[in-house]
């Protein structure tokens, strides 16, 4: 018999702190095809250059997440950069379109799989950093790596 609790993937987006302010968080859920969830399974997941959405229903949509072509996945097998649904709550929704108004965008930060094998994106709301913020923010973690090293 097959073990069915899937290994903890946690794929992160690192690129995303150095170039994004974070204001507000939400972890949601993903409308995925068969092949899809065997290669997030498998770690083969890209959110470095992936964005949200939103479409003239109301409905967000996460694009240029590049989940791999699952490799036994014959003819079956899904687009690897097609759009894919973000399954939130309504008022979560309304939340994040009021904002999306005043120039700030919508990121994905991290995926992962729950302990009931549901693939799970959290993404953010965000605001783009100026050149001096990322050098302040490169600073400040430099300052912090050496008073690691003199303890």
């Amino acid at each position: 018999m097959k073990d069915k609790t899937p290994a903890h993937i946690n794929i992160k987006n690192r690129r995303a702190s150095h170039e994004y302010t974070f204001l507000a968080k939400y972890d949601a859920g993903m409308m995925l095809h068969g092949t899809e969830i065997k290669s997030v399974r498998a770690a083969e997941v890209n959110l470095q250059d992936g964005y949200c959405t939103f479409d003239h229903k109301g409905d967000l949509w996460v694009h240029s997440v590049r989940i791999a072509p699952y490799t036994p996945g014959t003819y079956n097998n899904h687009d690897a950069m097609r759009a894919r649904k973000l399954l939130l709550n309504k008022r979560e929704l309304k939340q994040l379109a009021g904002k999306m108004d005043t120039g700030l965008t919508i990121i994905p930060l991290r995926l992962f799989v729950t302990d009931r094998g549901f693939a799970k994106l959290e993404i953010a709301l965000a605001q783009g950093k100026k050149l001096f913020d990322k050098r302040e923010d490169l600073k400040a973690k430099d300052q912090k790596r050496e008073m690691e090293r003199f303890r």
